[in-house]
């Protein structure tokens, strides 16, 4: 990596496929902190150990959903798994370890994340129903 901030930014987009709002910010603001979370991250996630990235991706969607982080973030991550070749039904249903695990509340979050990003519809009841909203 670089000690300029704005090719360090480059870089970790290149490299992780995405960059988040704090990410662009501590860039600019904090650059030394940015360096030591990221190399966390990097350790803990990134980097090539013994699990294979779409697993981690996996693993990093069910983590978000489970914290409720912001459906942005969690569609981030979405999108790299998606990039990384796993099926919108492998995604799915790591999301839905959550349901059981973290309950509804927390499902719902990475689920409605999940729909808008691959574009899933469902079906419409054919009957006399109050609108039940979206859940998240």
């Amino acid at each position: 990596m670089t000690d300029d901030p704005q090719a360090y930014i480059d870089d970790m987009a290149r490299s992780r496929g995405y960059v988040l709002d704090y990410h662009k910010v501590m860039a600019k603001h904090d650059f030394p902190v940015l360096q030591a979370a990221n190399g966390l991250v990097g350790a803990a996630y990134l980097d090539q150990r013994r699990l294979d990235r779409k697993t981690k991706e996996l693993i990093f969607i069910v983590s978000l959903t489970v914290i409720r982080a912001s459906k942005g973030h969690i569609q981030s991550h979405i999108r790299v798994a998606l990039d990384l070749g796993v099926s919108p039904q492998e995604i799915l249903e790591a999301i839905e370890i959550a349901l059981p695990e973290a309950g509804i509340v927390a499902f719902q979050a990475g689920f409605d994340a999940w729909r808008e990003v691959v574009g899933a519809d469902g079906l419409e009841p054919t009957v006399a129903v109050h609108e039940g909203g979206r859940g998240a």
